[in-house]
């Protein structure tokens, strides 16, 4: 096989990262529309993400936001977000780079993004190294929503993929 030197999974992922900042930096300027709001899961201990000691205690290894209704000073970067939330009414602010999100999902239209969640502990803006390939696609739809209206985070892409040749599809 040959060598990848323009390495398209890199590519690839920062493109999806980007669609997370464009639509982060949105939300910060104008609030969210309709009735957008979003599931961020990102790796607690990630090189750059800072949370108060007591909830690095209660998420060590990892932790899901919401931002939909109480959420305050959005502030987007190149790299990272900082956002205020409320945790059993005690306000804290949270900073959370982007390289250490595992997971995106917008229940309102059933959109998600995973990251290979090795990219958050390998990437670190220290590191000039270029992490191991990794997957980035858009999640499916989820099971249909639990009794209470909660929306539920959504499982994982499937292991593999199918690779389809376009003219299985072209009309002979």
């Amino acid at each position: 096989m040959a060598t990848d030197h323009i390495r398209y999974d890199v590519l690839a992922r920062d493109a999806l990262r980007g669609v997370l900042r464009r639509v982060l930096t949105d939300a910060a300027a104008h609030g969210l529309p309709g009735e957008h709001h979003f599931f961020i899961t990102f790796i607690s201990k990630a090189d750059g993400v800072k949370l108060s000691p007591r909830l690095l205690a209660q998420y060590p290894e990892e932790m899901t936001i919401i931002l939909q209704h109480q959420f305050w000073d959005l502030v987007v970067t190149e790299d990272r977000f900082e956002v205020g939330l409320s945790f059993g009414g005690v306000p804290e602010r949270l900073v959370v780079p982007f390289h250490a999100i595992k997971s995106f999902f917008d229940p309102s239209v059933q959109f998600g993004l995973q990251f290979e969640p090795s990219e958050a502990i390998a990437e670190t803006p220290a590191s000039p190294k270029l992490p191991a390939p990794a997957v980035v696609a858009p999640l499916p739809a989820p099971a249909a929503e639990s009794s209470d209206d909660k929306p539920e985070p959504p499982a994982g892409p499937s292991e593999g993929a199918e690779v389809v040749r376009l003219d299985r599809f072209r009309k002979k």
